[in-house]
């Protein structure tokens, strides 16, 4: 059995927009992959560790462990061996409390992708491969994250063309969301149920060619 981790945020965690709520496992997007490798033949578990709030590698001020740097090589450790690692993080480095932009995210993006490849795992086994994806753009943000998000659809802007370049550079997959789904139409920045199975099954066709 291959094992693949998604170590993301709010949005492959399965947040139900507008609402604390979550999409059971066979309705979000990383259950929708594992089932779609399934069916295909291929002995798959797709491990989450999705975090609400998570940024790439920066520090939320009010909520703690939402710096993605921190413990990514010990979650690689505790699941190895690790066939493949899905980096889809970014969101959240956009949140008001920051003047972030696209290339501030693709810096933590890189640093992310080191750590991974930086892990000590156990004598024999592989630095596992790495599918970088950027999230879709934010929207307008509405309801209770309107605030937390304030100008995130701004900040956001070139996110998708910065990943794509620092995964030419580190050679690593990549993978554009943004050309697949939009953001959630309820909140402006979630997946909402048709969104999640719209990006399972064209994210499990990218895969078929690592996997």
């Amino acid at each position: 059995m291959k094992h693949i981790l998604v170590y993301s945020d709010s949005i492959a965690w399965g947040i139900i927009p507008m609402t604390r709520n979550r999409f059971p496992f066979h309705q979000r997007w990383p259950g929708i992959l594992e089932m779609n490798l399934n069916q295909l033949g291929k002995d798959v578990r797709v491990i989450e560790d999705c975090l609400n709030g998570r940024r790439t590698i920066y520090d939320d001020p009010i909520r703690p462990g939402r710096n993605g740097l921190i413990g990514l090589s010990e979650r690689i450790e505790v699941n190895s061996p690790v066939e493949l690692v899905i980096l889809m993080l970014g969101t959240n480095d956009f949140q008001a409390n920051y003047n972030h932009t696209a290339l501030d995210a693709a810096k933590g993006m890189k640093r992310l992708i080191h750590a991974v490849r930086e892990t000590n795992l156990e004598p024999g086994m592989l630095i596992p491969k790495i599918l970088v994806i950027a999230p879709p753009p934010i929207l307008e943000p509405k309801g209770d994250i309107a605030l937390k998000f304030k100008d995130g659809d701004k900040k956001c802007m070139g996110l998708a063309e910065a990943y794509e370049q620092l995964c030419r550079e580190e050679q690593c997959d990549f993978f554009d969301a943004g050309k697949i789904t939009t953001s959630s139409v309820v909140d402006g920045v979630h997946f909402d149920l048709n969104q999640h199975a719209i990006f399972g099954q064209a994210i499990s066709e990218h895969l078929t060619h690592l996997i």
